[in-house]
């Protein structure tokens, strides 16, 4: 599967490390990512693509609050 905005991914490595994330937007090398809590939509974490494991699941991120995410990832995070 490849990594595309809206993929979910885990954290392997850093302060974030084993959380879930929604990918926000895909560079060369890095990736953002934000969770709805720690780090927002509005300002997402940027992410080398080596520190992160890509999970099967996918998010419509178009027009969804940080709310709405937290709920999704926290399911998502209980069926992994």
């Amino acid at each position: 599967m490849e990594l595309k905005i809206g993929s979910v991914v885990r954290a392997k490595a850093g302060r974030d490390k084993d959380g879930f994330f929604v990918v926000t937007a895909v560079e060369k090398e890095y990736c953002c990512i934000a969770d709805g809590k720690s780090r927002k939509l509005e300002s997402p974490k940027r992410k080398n693509r080596k520190h992160i494991s890509l999970t099967n699941s996918m998010i419509d991120i178009k027009d969804i609050t940080d709310k709405k995410l937290r709920v999704l990832l926290r399911a998502i995070s209980s069926n992994e």
